[in-house]
């Protein structure tokens, strides 16, 4: 793009260019011509000065004129600057010329008119070449013509001539066009710095937008001077400023604008967005120095209408406001599964940014999570925020009772929002409460809005905004925005309720499930934990079950979940492990019909689609005898147990892995056995007290491991140390944990005797445990104790096998007499008939035990009967065998 100072130079320079080359044209031209004219002149001159030269006629006459003439001719020639004299007669002979050669040649030529007495000049082709010859007559003194005289001049020398000053006029023209380039040049550069470099296109196009600028845009411009002169106003200033037609190059203190708008004009200073009023409007100025684009320092103004949309824009504020704060409560409102914390939420994201004072009341069975009744007579203020200590509104916990016609009642009884913009006028909301409501006019408060909270179509509660003090009165856009506010938090508390009221009836079924106390026995001592996850309840669970011959069983288990489900399985889990234990099963068999009875629920769940599968299950089985020291036990996907040493050592009992409950693998479950020193402490848990999000299983397994070394403490102090050590401060999992401290039954308390499989060995045995029933002073049971082992000995002589053993076990509480025999068949009561001579001993046996039972071994099998014993055992009157197989016989109820 060449610019405008660019384009005038070349069309300048084009310009001298063609006047210079016409200008040379036409000197060389007029030159030759005027040198033409110049040779008819001469040779004229010469031709007929010499036809008039004396003696040229005597000459003529002699018999050799060109003897004589020649001469004279030669320097004729010479002096008068012609190439030729030609003398020739009228014959045509020359008698003279400059080339010898040609005297005495006719000549050819125009010279008719010569010969007729008249001079003339001609430009033709003769000896000399193409030239300008002139002839002149030569008449005698009677005037006849009697010889001819020409004078040529070649155009090759007339060309010379010319030539001769071409040098000149080409220097002249060569001046002449530098000179105009020069200038040229000079105006060229004094455009481009006027228009500053600006082509044709910029130029068209700079002059429509100032033309837009002037007449189209609607926004006010102005172009100040340094001296405060106004150079430049468009059509949209004029009108916004109200100035005159010859505003331009007229002050701006001038033109009658306001005081303070005119001093900003005319000073130095910058503006942005500073709003001026010019008549009934408001003006946004703008200024700013043209100085970084400009050689003069000036200032441009623009000028803005912002009378409507200061409006518009206090509008806009409003709303995006109101957006902002429905953004925050949701992200704020319902962070916790609390009645009364999301009400709070409600209350405080209103205040100060909607309402000066907010106040939530709720209907008493949504905070305990029950249901809401469909129409209530009393609120619970559940939440208050934005006042001061010494407010005049019910505090929090106040039960508020409904008066008809009131803005609550119409909150609770319509579901319907009320807004009071002046309560000093309003008399419902004053028969609330009279006193109280003159107190809280006395406050501030003139304002009130009446919400529901409303979930469900159900009717929660309400929510009060408040507004004191300078505060705008509540209108209907602020009831919508308020509905739209009480809807979001209605969700929440909905679902704080329903939380509630699942968590409270999942914590009840748990409580009712999980063991209300420990049992009492001697084999262990026992302590334990469980705390709950902050999520809701779980499906952890423990348990301590006494088991026939000192020994004890210790379970736990994890049911995968939280809530009503999982606490619902806790307990079928439970349920199902006591009633597998009291049929004396190993650890391992109990496992074993344990995952059937889980994998036979979990297709009845399906089928009847009552639930999710409790696939997912672990458990752990520990059995304990206080006898040997002996600790059997079993796994099911649950994590190991940890033992500590008395010495302060502290290892994981590993048994063979196993998969969870349910799963229906098919593979069965395996023990290990460990014997325990007396002292040590059985340690069984669930993952949530060793794993979590921000520790994994095995730096939890070292953290317990250090939590339990160390000095013996007892297990009600391992508990403390252990839950203090390796909980965190919020537990997203439920915790159980169960420590049991091994005791051992004093040897002095067993005694055990072999029994040869003869009935004749009744009778010393028999002997033997009556003498050490006297020993350990047991007397008051020995005849009872006696008819159990004289039945339990004969029986496994007569339908057992070898080898036959007898024990008795002498606990703090119980006396335990098992007959142990090779044999797996197990004896029961039946109902023996008249003629039948057997069948009745069992019966005698649970007469006079409280419990009896058999348990299998690998080697047989062992009938025990367990009897009370100590300072609770009261003894109670002894009856014959006799006796009590009559009763039977004879009906009597037992």
């Amino acid at each position: 793009m060449r610019s405008v100072a660019r384009e005038v130079f070349l069309l300048q320079l084009v310009l001298v260019v063609l006047l210079v080359a016409a200008a040379v044209v036409a000197l060389v031209v007029q030159a030759r011509r005027d040198t033409m004219t110049d040779a008819r002149h001469r040779t004229l001159a010469a031709a007929e000065s010499f036809a008039h030269s004396w003696g040229l006629q005597e000459a003529l006459n002699s018999d050799n004129p060109t003897a004589k003439l020649q001469p004279l001719a030669e320097a004729a020639r010479k002096a008068s600057g012609v190439d030729a004299l030609i003398v020739y007669k009228l014959d045509g002979i020359t008698l003279t010329h400059s080339d010898p050669r040609q005297i005495g040649k006719h000549v050819i030529g125009p010279y008719a008119e010569a010969a007729r007495g008249k001079p003339f000049t001609r430009t033709f082709e003769g000896a000399l070449g193409l030239s300008v010859v002139s002839a002149a007559p030569v008449k005698d003194p009677s005037g006849r013509v009697i010889a001819l005289v020409a004078a040529p001049v070649t155009v090759e020398k007339v060309q010379k001539s010319v030539n001769r000053q071409l040098p000149l006029f080409l220097g002249t023209a060569v001046g002449a066009l530098a000179l105009a380039g020069g200038g040229a040049g000079l105006v060229s550069r004094r455009l481009r710095r006027q228009t500053h470099g600006l082509g044709p296109v910029e130029m068209t196009r700079m002059y429509e937008h100032h033309d837009a600028v002037l007449h189209a845009v609607r926004e006010g411009v102005l172009i100040v001077g340094r001296d405060g002169r106004l150079l430049l106003v468009n059509d949209e200033a004029r009108r916004l400023l109200d100035l005159p037609a010859d505003a331009e190059g007229r002050r701006v203190g001038d033109l009658g604008l306001d005081r303070r708008t005119a001093e900003l004009l005319a000073s130095d200073r910058t503006a942005t967005d500073e709003v001026h009023l010019a008549q009934d409007r408001l003006l946004a100025i703008n200024k700013r120095s043209t100085s970084p684009y400009g050689a003069h320092q000036r200032s441009v103004v623009t000028l803005r209408d912002t009378t409507e949309l200061r409006w518009l824009s206090g509008r806009a504020e409003v709303a995006r406001e109101r957006l902002r704060l429905l953004y925050d409560a949701g992200t704020r409102i319902g962070s916790t599964l609390n009645v009364v914390r999301t009400a709070e939420e409600l209350a405080q994201v209103a205040v100060p940014r909607f309402a000066d004072i907010v106040t939530v009341e709720l209907l008493d069975p949504v905070l305990k999570g029950e249901e809401p009744a469909v129409a209530g007579t009393e609120l619970r203020r559940a939440a208050i925020a934005g006042l001061t200590p010494d407010h005049p509104l019910y505090p929090v916990g106040e039960l508020l009772r409904i008066v008809p016609g009131t803005p609550v009642a119409a909150g609770v009884d319509q579901a319907r929002s009320v807004v009071e913009p002046d309560l000093a006028g309003s008399s419902a909301w004053r028969s609330q409460d009279p006193e109280r409501a003159r107190r809280i006019l006395d406050h501030g408060v003139h304002s009130l809005a009446v919400v529901p909270l409303r979930a469900r179509g159900v009717v929660l509660g309400l929510v009060d905004f408040w507004r004191s003090g300078d505060s705008p009165p509540f209108d209907d856009e602020d009831r919508s925005f308020a509905e739209e506010l009480a809807g979001r938090a209605a969700v929440g508390i909905d679902n704080a309720r329903r939380y509630t009221r699942e968590r409270t009836m999942a914590m009840t079924l748990q409580r009712s499930l999980m063991p209300r106390g420990l049992p009492d026995q001697d084999a262990l001592e026992v302590a334990h934990r469980y705390l709950p996850a902050q999520a809701g309840v779980g499906g952890d669970w423990f348990d301590v079950i006494p088991l026939p011959g000192a020994r004890v069983a210790l379970v736990v288990g994890d049911v995968v979940g939280h809530g009503l489900h999982a606490a619902a399985t806790m307990g079928r889990l439970r349920i199902a492990v006591h009633n597998f234990s009291a049929l004396d099963l190993s650890p391992d068999e109990l496992l074993g019909h344990l995952d059937e009875l889980v994998t036979h629920i979990d297709v009845q769940d399906e089928d009847t689609e009552e639930g999710p599968a409790i696939t997912g299950a672990t458990c752990l089985y520990v059995v304990y005898d206080s006898v040997s020291g002996r600790v059997t036990a079993a796994t099911a996907g649950h994590l190991p147990p940890a033992v500590a040493h008395p010495d302060g050592r502290v290892e994981f009992l590993q048994p063979p892995v196993s998969p969870p409950l349910g799963l229906g693998t098919g593979l069965p479950f395996e023990t290990t056995e460990l014997s325990l020193p007396e002292g040590s402490r059985l340690v069984l848990y669930t993952d949530g007290l060793v794993e979590n999000r921000s520790r994994d299983l095995d730096a939890g397994l070292e953290a317990l491991r250090a939590a339990l070394s160390g000095p013996d403490r007892t297990p009600e102090d391992t508990c403390a140390t252990v839950m203090q050590s390796l909980l965190p401060a919020r537990s997203t999992d439920d915790v159980a944990l169960l420590v049991a401290r091994a005791r051992r039954l004093d040897p002095a308390h067993v005694a055990e005797w072999d029994v040869p499989r003869d009935p004749a060995g009744v009778g010393p045995v028999r002997n033997d445990c009556v003498r050490q029933l006297a020993d350990w002073g047991l007397q008051d049971i020995a005849y009872g104790t006696e008819l159990i082992l004289s039945e339990l000995i004969t029986n496994a002589i007569r339908y057992g096998a070898e080898p036959i053993h007898v024990r008795l076990l002498h606990t703090r509480t119980t006396l335990i007499s098992e007959v142990s025999d090779g044999s797996s068949t197990s004896p029961h009561i039946r109902q023996a008939k008249a003629t039948d001579e057997d069948g009745r001993g069992l019966f005698l046996v649970a007469q006079f035990a409280e419990q009896w039972g058999t348990r299998y071994s690998p080697r047989g099998k062992t009938i025990w009967a367990a009897q009370a014993v100590g300072p609770g055992a009261l003894p109670s009157e002894e009856e014959s065998p006799e006796d009590l197989l009559s009763r039977w016989e004879d009906g009597g109820e037992w």
